[in-house]
C-alpha cells in the first residue's frame, strides 16, 4: 500500500482543497492529511482560523480522499511523520515549491499545481468588502 501525506490549515474548505486532496490520493492508495492545530497557526502562521481544529477535521474526515487525520503542531514534525507513518510520497500545493525538498531523503516529494482561481485568502477578502 502506497501512503501520501499532506499538510494544511485547510479552514474555510473550498473546492480547490478538495482539488488537491483529490490529487494527493491519486498518488497512491492511502491519504494522511496533517491538519495544523489552531494553536501552532496561531503561534507559527499568525493565522487565527475561522473553523476551529475539531470541525476542520470533521470536515476533512468526510471527504472520501482523505483516510487520516493527523495534528500538525510545529514545522519540525514532517520528517518524523514521514517515518512514523511509514510514507511513500510527500504531497503539497506548488506554492511551497522546493521548500519541502529535504524530505526526498525519507520519500518521494511531489508539488502539486493549485486551483488557481480560488483560494481561503481570497475568500476571506472578499467577505470583507
Amino acid at each position: 500500500m502506497k501512503r501520501i501525506i499532506t499538510y494544511g490549515t485547510f479552514d474555510l474548505l473550498h473546492y480547490g482543497h478538495i482539488n488537491l486532496l483529490r490529487r494527493a490520493k491519486q498518488q497512491g492508495d492511502y491519504l494522511i492529511v496533517a491538519l495544523s492545530t489552531d494553536e501552532f497557526n496561531l503561534r507559527s502562521k499568525n493565522k487565527v482560523c475561522y473553523f476551529e481544529y475539531e470541525k476542520r477535521k470533521a470536515l476533512l474526515e468526510a471527504i472520501r480522499y482523505v483516510d487520516l487525520v493527523i495534528p500538525e503542531e510545529n514545522w519540525e514534525q514532517k520528517s518524523e511523520d514521514v517515518v512514523r507513518y511509514h510514507v511513500d510520497t510527500f504531497a503539497i500545493g506548488d506554492d511551497w515549491q522546493g521548500q519541502f525538498d529535504f524530505l526526498k531523503e525519507f520519500c518521494d516529494v511531489v508539488y502539486l499545481p493549485r486551483t488557481p482561481e480560488i483560494s481561503t485568502t481570497q475568500i476571506k477578502t472578499e467577505l470583507r468588502k
